[in-house]
């Protein structure tokens, strides 16, 4: 590992919610060099580790035992795509799943909030990556004012129940929230609309969500303070240098996958036993 790239567990120990102690969002930075000075070592750092990742990866499917569910949940313009496309530019599609949530179909809306989360969980031997999740249902369900209080209240240890239920099935859980500023955000936006080949991912609904940015924030801390748990803790990611955000995410998900530790399986075969012709 270069000299400037730190540890994977110093990543995760400066990023970690930790469960069960006060949170508070305004506390934590939106840019942050400290872990990665230079940002020729976190282009350098992300490509190093999405080398390894696939590797990791590979292990992992052909274990077949156990997933890795990596979820991102941010402010639009945050960089969720832009994190995913970075951190697995070199892992094969054919062990990955993503899923991006949007605004729920009739027959979601017809099930309970969680069916369409569940649904979308990865197999063992996957990595699963959701754009958006379940937190959508206390974020913009919660500002919007779209169900009651009383039931999205209920939802926090809805959420953490479910993550325990998958952390006790083999689906080990990352959760990243990319952590930008209103001002950042006023930036990207502008960016999208100035650059033709942007403006598709610009939508004028994203304007009526920053009106409402402290409610969002307010709702976000709320959600990082009542969902870190031990078994799926929240890291909070300074977001406002895309290319330490990738590095910071790369350095968890590599994290991560090295504890997991995965292993090709034997099933005993030797050339030994076979004539090939």
């Amino acid at each position: 590992m270069a000299k400037n790239q730190p540890e994977c567990a110093h990543v995760q120990e400066a990023l970690i919610a930790r469960p069960g102690e006060a949170f508070a969002l305004q506390d934590r930075p939106t840019r942050d060099k400290d872990l990665f000075p230079d940002k020729d070592d976190a282009a350098a750092s992300v490509a190093a580790d999405a080398v390894k990742i696939d590797e990791l990866q590979d292990r992992l499917y052909a274990e077949g035992s156990r997933a890795l569910l990596l979820v991102l949940q941010g402010m639009d313009t945050a960089g969720k795509s832009g994190t995913i496309k970075s951190v697995f530019q070199a892992t094969s599609p054919l062990g990955m799943t993503v899923k991006a949530f949007k605004k729920p179909s009739a027959e979601e809306m017809a099930r309970d909030y969680l069916w369409r989360v569940h649904n979308a969980v990865p197999r063992k031997g996957f990595i699963g990556i959701f754009d958006r999740s379940q937190y959508e249902d206390v974020l913009v369900v919660k500002v919007r004012s779209l169900a009651p209080a009383e039931e999205i209240e209920k939802r926090y240890d809805q959420i953490n129940a479910f993550e325990e239920h998958l952390t006790q099935n083999g689906v080990t859980i990352i959760k990243c929230m990319l952590y930008i500023s209103r001002e950042e955000q006023g930036e990207r936006l502008r960016d999208r609309l100035e650059k033709p080949h942007k403006r598709w991912k610009f939508n004028p609904g994203d304007l009526d969500d920053r009106q409402n940015w402290d409610d969002f924030m307010a709702a976000y801390e709320t959600m990082v303070q009542r969902c870190s748990t031990p078994h799926a803790p929240w890291y909070v990611v300074p977001s406002e240098s895309k290319t330490r955000r990738n590095a910071l995410v790369g350095r968890l998900v590599r994290g991560v996958l090295e504890d997991m530790n995965p292993q090709h399986p034997d099933p005993g075969h030797r050339l030994s036993e076979f004539v090939i012709d």
